[in-house]
């Protein structure tokens, strides 16, 4: 079992920046990837970015460039630093730890950039 803990979220103004932060514990595995998807209202989950332990990232074409995945291995942390948010960037995140076929979720915290 791996508990994602999630911080960081709230709101600011359109053009500003929030840092997020997941914090995985339980039975971590040093090989996996974590990430951030998001999910507003109507709308399906997508992910916005991930990283593997080896920092091999990926990004949401809607976020490059503005956000940045980053994690700290020895914490099994990962941080979204969100920068030149936009409304559209609205939504609930959740943190997102996958090892091998399982597949954990964090409890989601709500992102709201306000024009």
């Amino acid at each position: 079992q791996v508990q994602l803990v999630e911080s960081g979220g709230g709101l600011v103004q359109d053009g500003g920046s929030l840092r997020l932060s997941c914090a995985a514990s339980g039975n971590i595995f040093s090989l996996n990837v974590m990430g951030w998807y998001r999910q507003a209202p109507g709308k399906q989950r997508e992910l916005v970015a991930t990283i593997t332990n080896g920092g091999n990232t990926n990004y949401a074409d809607s976020v490059k460039g503005r956000f940045t995945i980053s994690r700290d291995n020895a914490k099994n942390t990962v941080v979204l630093q969100m920068n030149s948010l936009k409304p559209e960037d609205t939504a609930v995140y959740y943190c997102n730890y996958r090892v091998y076929a399982n597949v954990y979720w964090g409890q989601g915290t709500q992102v709201t950039v306000s024009s």
